[in-house]
């Protein structure tokens, strides 16, 4: 059973939902918590409400997508049986909306099956009009990196074992927030923010990278810059650029077949990581659209187990 492209595409990129992987248990949400303990940071005077769409009407309840975003969210979906990781999982919908339901994403299951407790992002959107802007996503991956750290207790999590993975557009969040956590995109607003935003890993799933001609992904680079699409804004906004030293091991994996956002995003990734001498590892599966599957030919698709192996011996 693999991911169609009806179930990974919002608007015209994709969130992870995945066809789940036998599973001793089915765990689901058990908390929705606010990202800002008020209103998100930048929103002065702004009127956005947040608005769900079914991405299919025929598809299932939870099958949704966020076209606006006021109370960015975290969903937290807990381990079968948990071996104190944790991920961070940031789904896709091209900067124009998110695609993420409010039951516990299939992609999420399959890793809180293999121990980790999975904590699902809602971030906020550019078009919306937030102040910081492209860096308006950033700041929600940033805020929620530091409050899983602050709930480490709560959530039985070992606050130094936290990773980022991220899907299509998703995936160039999860680029920004491990090559630019250290960037102050918002002033504290409470103890949550003396914890470190820096991911133990990043995991970049058929992500969208670069915003340079021609392997830009059209919408997302249309949704993220808006009108100002200036070569320095371009390059500012391209996840491959001036990546620092102590960006933490990434893993990379795409189909050679995507027909949305092209492989040579994640190419163009891998080279700039081996050329800032970051660990990191790089996979093109032949077969997969835009999307990986769980399962493949009746059996386990290699993916995850990949991905968990390269996490685990960087310290997942």
């Amino acid at each position: 059973m693999t991911i169609s492209r009806r179930t990974l595409l919002a608007g015209s990129v994709a969130a992870a939902v995945a066809a789940p992987l036998p599973l001793r248990a089915q765990p689901i949400v058990t908390e929705r918590l606010p990202l800002w303990p008020g209103r998100a940071p930048g929103g002065e005077g702004l009127a956005v409400r947040d608005e769900v769409v079914k991405r299919s009407p025929t598809g299932p309840a939870d099958d949704i997508a966020w076209p606006h975003i006021a109370t960015p969210m975290l969903n937290v979906v807990p381990a079968a049986s948990p071996n104190g990781g944790a991920i961070l999982m940031i789904p896709g919908g091209g900067y124009a909306r998110v695609a993420l339901g409010r039951e516990g994403s299939s992609i999420s299951r399959a890793f809180t099956a293999r121990g980790y407790t999975v904590f699902e992002l809602l971030y906020r959107l550019p078009h919306d009009g937030w102040a910081a802007g492209p860096d308006a996503p950033l700041q929600d991956a940033q805020r929620a990196m530091r409050l899983i750290r602050a709930g480490a207790t709560k959530w039985k999590i070992d606050p130094t074992r936290v990773a980022a993975i991220g899907f299509s557009a998703g995936g160039h969040l999860a680029a920004r927030l491990a090559s630019r956590f250290a960037l102050d995109t918002y002033k504290p607003v409470d103890a949550a923010d003396r914890q470190s935003p820096r991911p133990v890993v990043a995991g970049l799933f058929f992500p969208v990278i670069t915003m340079r001609d021609p392997h830009a992904h059209g919408q997302s680079r249309r949704e993220l810059l808006g009108k100002d699409m200036s070569a320095e804004r371009i390059a500012r906004f391209s996840a491959e650029s001036a990546l620092p030293a102590d960006m933490p091991p990434s893993f990379v994996a795409h189909a050679a077949d995507d027909p949305v956002v092209p492989p040579a995003n994640s190419l163009t990734m891998f080279v700039a990581l081996q050329a800032a001498k970051i660990p990191s590892e790089l996979h093109i599966f032949e077969k997969g659209g835009h999307g990986l599957p769980m399962q493949e030919d009746g059996e386990e698709h290699p993916w995850p187990t990949l991905f968990e192996r390269f996490a685990r011996r960087h310290g997942l």
